[in-house]
């Protein structure tokens, strides 16, 4: 930058090609202090770049010269910077000369007439106007500014919040995965007490985390879950409470709460504690030995195809089923043992299939295995309060057994039709023979050992025909009439019948399995056989199972308690 007196009066300033932030007119400011004696000159010929800070000196030194009545001239502005005062509207405020002595005339004139340089002309008669608009448009744009700037930093934040919100959310809906895969596990005795079962529950889980090795997670004593790390990084972690409100003694109550940052979510939910429900219930036969139909089976189902459907898992048989006449089957078959097959030697229908596209389609290996359940036979001794059947009793005509027992060993023969009303308890060893017709108007139930069956000595046989029907009507039938779905309960003993088989009320569970006469039976709960010795179907035998409207939970299957997750319980909660 250079300094030269034109005259006593008139200041030239050269501005160089990139003024410093406004420090060569800080200089002009110090030059003029000692005396405003003299107008100013302001060469642009170099200047290649206009700061901010130049243009808001230029503003200031042209101020401090009108209010000394002098003068401030631009002189050799270039296109370039012509265009910057144009754009940002100062091309109204100062005064421009083409060149130097341009600006001298101007500056000794009389009358100050404007002044036209280049494609400009101004006049100081508008000059203060405009500098009062400039600085009112300077002061709107940078409130403008710091409102934007504030705005993103709020729209920031806010983002940032939503984005914890989310993670907290996230974290307590993982929390809320997690119990529910574990509690789906949990099965308490049927046993325990309602006042008991927060306790049970627990133990159970705990149980469950151990067996499973699981260390990140901890539930404790009083119900709490402890903390659970998500992400370390970003603080995402979940607890969580496990409670029973004791006005709802069969309601599992569990609060999952999800963090992030400063943020936290919960979500709660419930489980019904109710009786569990064996899968095997939902097969129409199912059998731990293989399956054999020498003659000409139908298994068909009254409602849905499905109701008729067979489980076959002959763990030591290559072959799972077997058919030596025409096959005739609504439900599907499934068989347990991977490598075991299906043979059936004539023609083939399954499920309105027919020939190879029903086997390939309704006859599946490798399955999973149902729990074969074994029932609490010590629950129905409570109703053995009537007839005793030892060596002693009179057995050679009909007779009518009410709330029976036959003592172990007695090993009898009942040469007349039987009706049995109630309960008739068999105990074990036994070889019960019913050789006439026989009709059950209540339960049977066997006390044999389920895995060490005896088949010689512990046995049941049905010579003559076997229907069944409900319970008595008088009085002290009561206290059985809660005890349904159950037709036959003998694990351990080996069960066959030999005459016309009509009707079963329920479920049959024993252990080995034989029909030798005319099958043709309804039957509204489900057959198991636990030995794994086969299930033997002979003659042209017609099962048709009705098990839409079955019990789910057989009497005397009613073993555990299971955590039933209840959908419409869901509810989140920020906090």
């Amino acid at each position: 930058m250079g300094f030269q007196n034109f005259s006593e009066n008139v200041l030239f300033i050269t501005l160089p090609e990139q003024p410093q932030q406004g420090a060569e007119l800080e200089e002009t400011y110090r030059l003029l202090s000692e005396e405003f004696s003299c107008d100013v000159v302001v060469d642009f010929s170099k200047v290649q770049i206009l700061t901010a800070e130049t243009l808001a000196g230029l503003m200031t030194l042209d101020r401090v010269l009108r209010e000394c009545g002098r003068l401030l001239v631009l002189c050799n502005v270039t296109s370039k910077m012509e265009r910057i005062f144009v754009q940002t509207g100062l091309s109204r405020l100062f005064e421009f000369a083409k060149e130097e002595l341009a600006a001298l005339r101007h500056i000794r004139s009389e009358s100050h007439v404007p002044i036209r340089g280049g494609r400009m002309t101004y006049f100081r008669a508008r000059k203060g106007t405009v500098l009062i608009v400039s600085l009112i448009f300077v002061l709107i744009f940078s409130a403008l500014a710091i409102g934007m700037a504030t705005l993103s930093g709020t729209n920031v934040q806010l983002a940032s919040n939503q984005h914890n919100v989310n993670a907290a959310l996230v974290a307590a809906q993982s929390g809320h995965e997690v119990m529910r895969y574990w509690t789906s596990r949990v099965l308490i005795p049927s046993s325990t007490a309602p006042s008991d079962y927060l306790g049970a529950i627990v133990s159970a889980l705990q149980d469950e985390l151990n067996a499973s090795s699981i260390s990140n997670m901890t539930v404790n004593d009083d119900g709490s879950i402890a903390t659970v790390i998500l992400d370390s990084t970003t603080g995402q972690s979940f607890n969580g409470q496990i409670t029973i409100d004791p006005c709802q003694p069969t309601v599992l109550q569990i609060q999952v709460t999800g963090y992030s940052g400063e943020i936290v979510r919960t979500i709660g939910v419930q489980f019904d504690i109710q009786p569990y429900e064996y899968p095997i219930f939902k097969f129409g036969l199912a059998t731990k030995g293989p399956l054999s139909f020498p003659g000409n089976p139908t298994i068909t189902a009254v409602n849905s195809a499905w109701e008729a459907d067979m489980f076959v898992e002959s763990a030591s048989d290559a072959i799972a089923v077997s058919v030596v006449g025409n096959t005739n089957f609504d439900g599907d078959v499934s068989i347990g043992n991977a490598d075991a097959n299906a043979d059936f030697q004539g023609d083939v229908s399954i499920a309105g299939e027919q020939g190879q596209a029903a086997i390939d389609n309704h006859v599946f290996t490798g399955t999973e295995t149902p729990e074969f359940p074994v029932p609490d036979t010590d629950h129905f001794r409570q109703y053995a309060t009537g007839d005793i059947v030892d060596s002693s009793t009179d057995l050679s005509s009909g007779i009518t057994l009410t709330n029976a027992t036959i003592e172990a060993g007695t090993n009898p023969t009942f040469d007349g039709s039987v009706t049995i009303q109630g309960i008739l308890l068999i105990e074990s060893p036994n070889k019960v023979t019913f050789g006439r017709n026989v009709t059950l108007r209540g339960i049977i139930v066997a006390e044999g050992d389920v895995q060490n069956p005896e088949p010689g000595t512990n046995r049941i046989e049905f010579c003559g025909n076997f229907d069944t029907a409900s319970y008595p009507s008088e009085p002290e039938f009561d206290a059985l009439r809660n005890e349904i779905g159950s037709s036959i309960i003998a694990p351990g003993f080996a069960t066959s019948f030999g005459g016309n088989f009509s009707t079963l009320e329920g479920i049959m569970a024993v252990s080995g399995l034989h029909f030798y006469g005319n099958a043709n039976a309804l039957v509204k709960g489900t057959i198991i056989n636990y030995s794994d010795s086969p299930t033997v179907v002979e003659g042209n035998a017609t099962i048709n199972f009705d098990r839409a409207g079955s019990t789910k939970i057989p009497t005397g299957f009613d073993l555990y308690r299971e955590l039933d997750y209840d959908p419409s319980s869901y509810s989140e909660m920020g906090l």
